[in-house]
């Protein structure tokens, strides 16, 4: 049966790289927003799999056979990131091109712009492969967008309800910035843990003594994990990884003199130090978690390149996420009216932030 005349689907998904995380971002599309999805993968196995567990719609060959598309979803190792985002950029018409990786300097520095945004899901698993893939792996997951300063604010916007969309809670930073903090709470974290299981495997010995506890599994639970993966994040994000061990190692290093001064007062020191590090850690986790309303800020702002992700990377640096936003363009082009809806407790600190951009 001819489907001519049939009408095209409302929203168009373009997924290259048909693992975990794409096959996931394909299901929720399709099953949250009704999207079609088109795949590409290099491996026929990985495509015809995907399709048989309802990833996408249809898989490709090539990534010139994708078509048009309203967001295109690089998921590709991190060694073929930059090389599929050119490719995206180049034959997904119509789209805005983003990205799943861990590391985003490298990648936003060597990109030809719009229409690229980076994108980085905080979401996964502790397996691989689209088979493992689920729709609601990005439920509530905080999922990072890292625009140029000179993104347009329409395809911004379009990607920031499409993550919405898939139930993740956007999150706009730099790209300098996102891979400092990626090092700061995961990259180094990893690189610890690992040292943590070699430092206890050389205590050990020779010994058979069952002395693993539940201290020593949370603290190394990433220890060793996907060599390959972990091989290439470190890489990608090498300067910000050391930095971050140079700090660590610095933190241990006054740990250890703290600890090593064996007087009434170091002791006191010691159970304050412990103290303040809860304290620390419960503030680290709060970070984010403020609930309640929504406030909306509606204003006009002009039609020039960059002013949308000039104002959400500005909250950001402030510490105020942009829960939704959305844009009208005034009948002249001009200018246009956005509304974005951050939470009731940063509104007023939000719209004077706004209205600083903002004045001429």
């Amino acid at each position: 049966m001819s489907d001519a005349g049939a009408e095209p689907p409302s929203f168009r998904v373009a997924v290259l790289g048909l693992g975990l995380i794409g096959g996931s971002v394909g299901l929720a599309a399709r099953e949250r927003l009704g999207a079609h999805v088109v795949g590409f993968d290099p491996d026929p196995a990985v495509r015809e799999r995907a399709v048989e567990l309802g990833a996408v719609d249809r898989a490709v060959d090539q990534v010139a056979a994708l078509g048009d598309a309203d967001v295109a979803v690089v998921a590709a190792p991190v060694h073929a990131l930059r090389e599929r985002i050119a490719e995206a950029c180049a034959h997904v018409a119509g789209a805005v091109v983003t990205d799943v990786g861990s590391t985003k300097h490298a990648l936003v520095e060597a990109s030809p712009g719009d229409p690229y945004i980076g994108g980085h899901p905080l979401a996964g698993a502790e397996v691989a492969g689209v088979e493992h893939a689920r729709a609601n792996l990005f439920a509530g997951a905080t999922w990072y967008l890292t625009p140029r300063a000179d993104s347009e604010g329409i395809l911004l916007e379009r990607l920031h309800r499409f993550v919405v969309g898939l139930g993740a809670v956007p999150t706009v930073i730099g790209h300098g910035d996102h891979d400092r903090l990626m090092a700061a709470f995961s990259h180094v974290p990893h690189v610890v843990a690992n040292a943590l299981v070699a430092q206890a495997t050389r205590a050990l010995g020779e010994e058979a003594i069952p002395v693993v506890g539940p201290s020593f599994r949370d603290a190394t639970r990433v220890a060793g994990a996907n060599p390959p993966l972990w091989a290439g994040i470190y890489d990608a994000n090498r300067e910000a990884v050391l930095d971050g061990l140079d700090a660590t190692i610095a933190e241990l290093q006054a740990a250890r003199a703290l600890l090593a001064a064996d007087t009434d007062d170091a002791r006191g020191q010691v159970a304050a130090w412990q103290a303040a590090i809860g304290d620390q850690r419960r503030a680290l986790l709060d970070i984010g978690m403020t609930g309640g309303s929504l406030h909306e800020i509606r204003l006009v702002v002009p039609n020039r390149p960059g002013v949308i992700a000039d104002l959400a990377l500005t909250l950001s640096r402030a510490g105020i996420n942009i829960h939704d936003m959305s844009l009208s363009p005034q009948p002249d082009f001009r200018s246009g009216e956005v509304a974005l809806w951050v939470a009731e407790d940063h509104a007023d600190r939000a719209r004077a932030l706004v209205e600083e951009v903002l004045a001429p």
